[in-house]
């Protein structure tokens, strides 16, 4: 005899009750599911990298917090304390675990020379050296004293800086005079994008 799906809710609503007459207290049982996931997790809270908005999330980590270990994130949930957001991510915050725990992800800084297919793998201290270097090159070559009517305007046209949604207004603050001291004109932030 093949049983149907009516024949399973049939014995599914036969055993809750009987369940219920006989006594049977399912909220351990709900209670130590809900525990498992986070029970010994670590919470941090943080900001969502994706867009404006500037969601919190409360990432979970497991791990002792020794100096050469690793933690492992196990859950990525919204902030409900967090005034933007109160619990609530889209699709792509939802996701941040994902994008967290990915094997793919870069830990390290790359670049791809000038007529290579392959990106190398560089360390902080070059990646901040080749930085530094362009940026002074760019400048030099594009830096504009004065305009054409003769008028002092000390720009650089040369480069551009965009920030991030995540960043501090101190952050932004050191940002801004810093590109402003190099003349550069054009700044933005994600924000207002």
């Amino acid at each position: 005899m093949s049983p149907t799906r009516r024949d399973f809710l049939k014995i599914g609503t036969i055993g809750g009750i009987g369940a219920a007459v006989l006594g049977f207290d399912l909220a351990p049982a709900y209670a130590q599911l809900r525990t498992l996931k986070i029970a010994r997790a670590n919470e941090t809270r943080s900001l969502c990298p994706y867009c404006a908005v500037g969601c919190g999330v409360i990432i979970y980590t497991i791990g002792d917090r020794s100096k050469n270990v690793t933690p492992q994130v196990v859950h990525v949930e919204g902030d409900p304390d967090h005034p933007t957001n109160r619990g609530t991510l889209c699709p792509k915050g939802a996701s941040l675990e994902q994008d967290i725990m990915n094997d793919r992800r870069l830990m390290k800084p790359q670049v791809r020379r000038p007529g290579a297919t392959d990106w190398e793998d560089i360390s902080w201290d070059k990646a901040l050296d080749e930085i530094a270097h362009w940026v002074k090159k760019t400048r030099d070559e594009t830096f504009i004293e004065k305009d054409d009517k003769g008028n002092t305007v000390n720009r650089c046209d040369g480069f551009a800086f965009t920030g991030g949604c995540t960043d501090t207004n101190e952050f932004n603050w050191l940002v801004v005079k810093t590109m402003r001291s190099l003349g550069v004109v054009y700044l933005e932030n994600q924000a207002r994008v």
